[in-house]
């Protein structure tokens, strides 16, 4: 076996494919692992630019692979933290109904965390929601103890050292050009070189359909880029806000919409909101990839999208270009906020495979094909899930290799 010979190769250095890579080699001691990565540093993209959430698994559908991975997956990665040392915090969140429509949606969340196994939630009347959280205003909330905070960008610098020291391969700055499979062998053509593997396992978060493509698979949908800005509460006012404070997702949205999140690092930020983004690393306005962007409105699925949520669509634009309709937003979980105490911090990009009929792809999913499997679509909650998918990902991987 040669230098550039091996017997699994991951695409991909966000949090998913290291865990991937990790579980690979925890559940196949001495199997020869490379982890190729097109920048270089990891989790440089979604997991970096993430709100840092330990998600609990309220919002999924019972039954659901999010559903299932996202409780079991909480409990891996609160032990992976306490046992390598990784900053987190189990702080606790309220989901916030800030008006008595909303007290019907509160209890199909109540009835959804309980068929999805969660434990120890508590209903909020007003005077409780103010002993969590003074500040915030409600007719009704779910406390969540079990939600919390973390740093994802130290999980992966982590996993990155125990896929090393377990004998794993990591290359950065090495951008996957093309896939061929022949003799049951898959070389992978590399801006370092190529490749020779076995088995590859692609976790492209943002550009996971163009590699599935890349390889002669033909996916059913697309990556559209959905950008979400954040921003930053005042120090001197970051006293309002003790936990995390979601409001009530409105089901005839595909988004949470905006919230409060402490960070792990110190500090509260306000987000994410949800528009196109011009490019499928586009972080601002400005940003733009005429490929990316012609892709995105070459599709048809991204107008029937359009076409089923103009009032969303239009709004979510409207926020994005006005700090007074984001601080509004903001007001309704705690109206002491005001809109200098706002300040601009960053943004990250949301990967959203989309259907040709405008539908959203909702559970993980994958695409598979003689030596490889694709992960298309791993959105929130994947970090929180990421040691749990990371193994059921190495466990179809090794039973194909």
């Amino acid at each position: 076996m040669t230098s550039n010979s091996f017997d699994m190769a991951v695409v991909g250095g966000g949090i998913l494919g290291l865990a991937t890579a990790f579980r690979l080699l925890e559940k196949r001691p001495g199997l020869r692992l490379l982890l190729i990565e097109k920048e270089i540093r990891l989790a440089g993209h979604q997991t970096g630019n993430n709100s840092g959430v330990l998600h609990s698994g309220l919002y999924y559908k019972p039954g659901s692979a999010k559903a299932r991975l996202c409780v079991s997956g909480l409990r891996e990665m609160v032990q992976f933290c306490q046992t390598h040392g990784v900053a987190h915090d189990i702080c606790g969140k309220i989901v916030l109904a800030t008006q008595a429509d909303q007290l019907p949606r509160l209890e199909t969340l109540w009835q959804r965390s309980h068929a999805n196994g969660m434990l120890g939630l508590r209903r909020l009347d007003p005077p409780q929601i103010k002993e969590i959280e003074p500040h915030a205003s409600g007719v009704a909330a779910i406390h969540v103890p079990q939600e919390g905070i973390v740093d994802y960008p130290a999980v992966c610098e982590t996993l990155a050292r125990l896929i090393q020291h377990n004998g794993g391969e990591i290359r950065l700055g090495t951008r996957m050009l093309r896939f061929v499979h022949q003799d049951g062998q898959s070389i992978l053509a590399t801006t370092a070189g190529d490749f020779h593997t076995r088995f590859i396992v692609t976790c492209g978060g943002l550009h996971a359909d163009l590699l599935a493509r890349a390889s002669g698979c033909q996916p059913s949908a697309r990556v559209i880029p959905f950008r979400g800005e954040f921003y930053q509460l005042r120090a001197d006012r970051q006293y309002l806000v003790r936990h995390l404070i979601y409001p009530v997702p409105d089901p005839r949205f595909p988004f949470l919409g905006v919230h409060l999140t402490r960070l792990v690092r110190g500090g509260i930020e306000a987000g994410p909101n949800a528009v196109l983004a011009l490019a499928r690393e586009g972080y601002g306005w400005t940003c733009i990839n005429p490929a990316d962007l012609a892709g995105s409105l070459l599709y048809p699925g991204l107008w029937r999208f359009l076409a089923r949520y103009p009032t969303m669509c239009t709004y979510e634009i409207y926020r994005s270009l006005s700090k007074s309709e984001f601080t509004r937003s903001i007001q309704k979980l705690v109206p002491e906020i005001q809109e200098n105490d706002l300040v601009p911090c960053r943004a990250g990009v949301r990967a959203q495979p989309m259907l040709p009929n405008g539908h959203l792809v909702e559970d993980f999913c994958f695409e598979e094909k003689p030596g490889q499997l694709h992960v298309l679509n791993a959105p929130s909650p994947a970090a929180t899930a990421s040691l749990a998918l990371g193994a059921e990902i190495a466990e179809k991987a090794l039973a194909r290799l």
